[in-house]
């Protein structure tokens, strides 16, 4: 047995959430405490497609994943393809490129990045009738991509992004 083989025989099972994007849910795979995978790139070797995996962490979606992709990874994390693809966004649909978007009154409910936080039609949350941030209110640093959201908190202030709900403007 190889050492990839041994490494994806041990895989434990991450549940995704509700309308997680893809980003967000491969990084807390990843730094589960039974997988402990240091990086996109290894966990894409697991799979075949350690560039393609490490895309998927930025929210880069071109081209966009492939059916045969999908299922690779569907099989080695024991989640459907049908699953995956609920992470992903809609064909077509643009996604926000400039920086990650959160919304901290939703984050507080379900802490992980909504894919659809990152589409260019999303103005704002629909749930809570407040606009989007893309960057920490106290510090004004800029997001991290969501894979990289161990703690729920900005990587420069500390400030939990759940406490930034208050922060954050009515949609009018």
């Amino acid at each position: 047995m190889s050492q990839l083989d041994e490494v994806a025989s041990r895989l434990a099972f991450v549940e995704p959430y509700e309308g997680e994007s893809i980003s967000h849910y491969l990084g807390r795979l990843r730094r589960f405490k039974a997988n402990s995978l240091p990086s996109a790139y290894s966990l894409g070797t697991l799979v075949g497609i350690p560039a393609v995996i490490a895309r998927w962490e930025k929210l880069y979606f071109n081209p966009f994943p492939r059916e045969e992709e999908l299922a690779a990874l569907s099989k080695l994390i024991n989640v459907d393809v049908g699953s995956l693809y609920k992470m992903l966004p809609p064909k077509g649909v643009g996604m926000w490129r400039w920086s990650i978007r959160l919304c901290g009154a939703c984050y507080a409910e379900a802490p992980c990045h909504q894919m659809e936080w990152q589409f260019k039609t999303t103005a704002g949350c629909d749930r809570h009738q407040l606009r989007l941030l893309s960057k920490c209110p106290n510090c004004d640093k800029k997001f991290d991509i969501p894979a990289l959201w161990e703690e729920g908190v900005c990587q420069r202030c500390r400030m939990e992004f759940k406490e930034m709900a208050r922060y954050q403007k009515p949609i009018v």
